[in-house]
């Protein structure tokens, strides 16, 4: 049976951000933390699918649950963005595991996720993790500087019609030793085809398989 596990912690600025926890195991020793997009939630489908994968497992799922579509974000510049979502991604993060123990963690981040989750990487809780990149910002120096020089294993997919892709660095990840890379001609942002639903849902099914053998 499925449990849920919700909670609230005081994030930046003192607003109150929630997560779940999702479990079908209550001996897991595997957590899949999800760091999703601004607009992409964690309803999403990749990590709605992503989500019923891990607990197919027996691994438990942390989604982090961003609020940032409130209105008390409507005048923060991107810098206060930033800062906000590698803060509550924090404080989530810690709060969640403070009275939980795992030996296994997947670290699965989209977009203004994947900033978060460079940051959390650092940490050595997560030494050993593994990590799947959505669509990660090639384009900030810090979630590239993560993904070349980190040395946990990892995914990475993207669209060449992503408007955070580049294709030199994108390459570049092509020769890192722990780093498998898919890359999806005529793909956006929103890992789909302009006006194709159905080779749409094939790319998120190539996805969802690639992350089932991870």
């Amino acid at each position: 049976m499925e449990e849920v596990n919700s909670n609230e912690v005081s994030g930046y600025k003192e607003k109150r951000i929630r997560y779940s926890i999702f479990s079908t195991n209550k001996d897991s020793r595997s957590l899949a933390i999800m760091f999703p997009g601004l607009g992409y939630t964690v309803h999403g489908p990749l990590f709605h699918f992503a989500t019923g994968l891990y607990l197919n497992k027996g691994i438990d799922v942390l989604q982090l649950e961003y609020p940032y579509g409130d209105s008390f974000y409507e005048d923060f510049t991107y810098k206060q963005l930033v800062e906000a979502v590698i803060y509550d991604s924090g404080a989530m993060i810690d709060h969640a595991l403070k009275d939980r123990e795992y030996e296994n963690f997947y670290l699965i981040g989209k977009s203004l996720g994947t900033i978060a989750m460079s940051n959390e990487l650092k940490k050595s809780q997560f030494k050993d993790a593994k990590a799947v990149w959505l669509t990660p910002l090639l384009k900030r120096d810090d979630v590239w500087s993560a993904m070349k020089d980190s040395s946990v294993k990892g995914l990475c997919f993207i669209g060449d019609h992503d408007h955070q892709y580049i294709e030199d660095r994108f390459k570049q990840l092509d020769y890192h030793p722990s780093m498998k890379t898919r890359l999806y001609p005529k793909v956006y942002h929103g890992m789909d085809y302009e006006g194709d639903i159905l080779k749409s849902i094939d790319v998120l099914k190539d996805i969802i398989g690639e992350i089932d053998q991870f």
